[in-house]
């Protein structure tokens, strides 16, 4: 098992800001449309974080079009280009699963002052 952590630490990736749970976030995200490749953005409020080391995930929510979308983006992963915090949220939990039950202005975070 220690080998395997031995591995895994080449592929960490060490230019990754600093987030938590309720920021809004900017992914750059890598897609690739048969031989095409390009970037797209996704931008929400994070609502979980999930794992450590190489297999950590974090979870990013935003309502588009009237729908709610979530995207869960491995943190290391090469098809993960950046990840950009437009802002920090002040929040009171680990998990914010229960803005999906919330419209509207319920469903806002909170902005940290730092």
């Amino acid at each position: 098992m220690d080998a395997l952590k031995i591995i895994s630490q080449d592929s960490l990736r060490e230019e990754i800001p600093q987030f938590g749970i309720g920021d809004t976030v900017r992914v750059d995200v890598n897609i690739r449309e048969g031989e095409r490749e390009r970037i797209q953005q996704f931008e929400g409020t994070v609502i979980a974080r999930k794992g450590s080391g190489i297999s950590e995930t974090f979870t990013v929510r935003r309502v588009s079009y009237g729908v709610g979308v979530e995207r869960v983006f491995p943190l290391h992963s090469p098809n993960v280009k950046a990840v950009k915090v437009v802002r920090y949220g002040r929040v009171r939990r680990a998990k914010l699963y229960y803005l999906r039950d919330r419209v509207g202005k319920a469903a806002k975070v909170k902005e940290q002052i730092k």
